[in-house]
């Protein structure tokens, strides 16, 4: 494992987007703070087996970093702190609102410092640099979620929903395109309930709006999971105008047959999703969906998951992230029957596979189009709607590319340079 300078600590990274700007801004507070020869591992809560994850990393840090001191915060930390203040590994456990707080960060301080998440009210914006060694940058919009899905501890690992300051993410965004980032990811919690705690702020949607009208220069932004049951009007309408919205929504679906749908507590039935998918499609014509599937749901029988598998092909959704079910301690899914595990991984398996069948007929559909292509490391790159693509041509690390595509292989698309607007 290689080591960052010592004038700034290494920060390993679990989970989801929202955990990897949190990193950077961690990353960025202890460039010169006291933290050298440090490792603070960012951890995940969002599944029983996240947190296993999150020890097995701490055991790897210290096997390979012996005289490291090592800080573990994020989610895991926040709901399980006694757990890993407990590991002879681990020197200081800090909480989702001190780990950003860079006097508590730096400080000797007690071992463990982790307040009551469901106190917080606010959440600042953060400016960033950049994200190192990245060529999309993730900007912060909102912290928490205020909903009770029944397979989730999130909510009280991040507490209730805080939007950012409009004026706060435009900045943000503005200077990341300062630095020279052609994409901007908004992220958080739950995205799609922006504004939702501040009657005088714009929804999602009046976000994008004013972010894009703010930051011309902005080439490309994209969202995070966006909730289906939250789409606001003017986010179905910016998807329809805005260019410069990246043609790729990640849904947070989760299942789709309505009974699981319902013991998850979620928002959306299937008939909603699939209207959603439809409205959105007849908009944005190009669009590629992916989502969230949860495999062997607690009392899922085989026609419940034959619902959500024949959903895969019928929304055409081509980037999946499949979780075999895995009980979470202290959410009402632990405590419901479950599903055999290899059930789960089975059915797993066949989401999975699904979805590399839909992926490959999007790909396929793509050959002899034209495209454009954030290049990401030299001769590779991802499309407007996140689809990988190997470049027969080199291209700078960093810049957005025109690009042929002359055909699919295997997982990726390979393209030529567009020769016209290349002239």
């Amino acid at each position: 494992m290689a080591r960052p300078p010592v004038s700034q600590p290494q920060v390993i990274t679990l989970g989801c987007r929202l955990n990897t700007f949190e990193s950077e801004i961690m990353r960025e507070l202890g460039e010169g703070a006291g933290l050298e020869d440090t490792v603070i591992i960012n951890t995940c809560a969002v599944t029983g087996e996240a947190e296993r994850q999150a020890r097995q990393t701490i055991r790897r840090v210290r096997r390979d970093r012996p005289g490291a001191k090592i800080i573990v915060t994020g989610c895991a930390a926040q709901v399980n702190a006694a757990a890993f203040a407990a590991m002879p590994e681990v020197d200081r456990v800090l909480g989702n609102e001190e780990k950003l707080n860079p006097a508590l960060l730096a400080a000797s301080g007690p071992d463990v410092q982790v307040a009551d998440i469901m106190a917080a009210r606010e959440t600042a914006p953060h400016l960033i640099s950049g994200l190192d060694g990245r060529t999309r940058a993730f900007v912060q919009v909102q912290q928490g979620c205020d909903h009770r899905c029944t397979f989730c501890i999130i909510p009280f690992a991040r507490g209730h929903n805080r939007s950012v300051a409009t004026g706060a993410v435009a900045a943000q965004v503005r200077a990341l395109v300062d630095k020279g980032f052609r994409e901007a990811v908004l992220t958080g919690v739950d995205i799609c309930s922006y504004g939702a705690d501040n009657p005088e702020m714009p929804g999602l949607g009046g976000l994008i709006e004013e972010v894009l009208a703010a930051v011309p220069e902005l080439q490309r932004l994209r969202l995070s999971s966006i909730d289906p049951a939250a789409i606001d009007e003017d986010l179905f309408k910016v998807l329809a105008e805005e260019e410069r919205l990246m043609p790729h929504l990640h849904l947070s679906l989760q299942a789709m047959d309505d009974m699981v749908l319902k013991r998850m507590k979620r928002r959306h039935t299937s008939q909603d999703a699939v209207a959603v998918v439809q409205r959105i499609r007849k908009a944005r014509p190009d669009i590629a969906f992916g989502a969230d599937l949860i495999a062997g749901f607690p009392t899922e029988t085989d026609e419940m998951f034959a619902n959500t598998l024949s959903a895969v092909a019928d929304l055409e959704l081509v980037h999946l992230h499949v979780f075999p079910y895995s009980p979470r301690p202290g959410t009402p899914a632990a405590r419901m029957p479950e599903v055999p595990g290899p059930v789960r991984k089975e059915r797993a398996r066949r989401l999975r596979e699904a979805g590399a069948k839909g992926l490959s007929r999007f790909l396929k559909g793509l050959t002899g189009t034209y495209l454009q292509v954030l290049v990401e490391k030299p001769r590779f790159g991802l499309s407007q709607h996140y689809v990988p693509v190997r470049l027969d041509f080199d291209a700078p690390v960093g810049e957005v590319v025109d690009v042929r595509v002359i055909e699919a292989k295997d997982d990726c698309l390979i393209a030529a340079q567009d020769k016209m607007s290349a002239a």
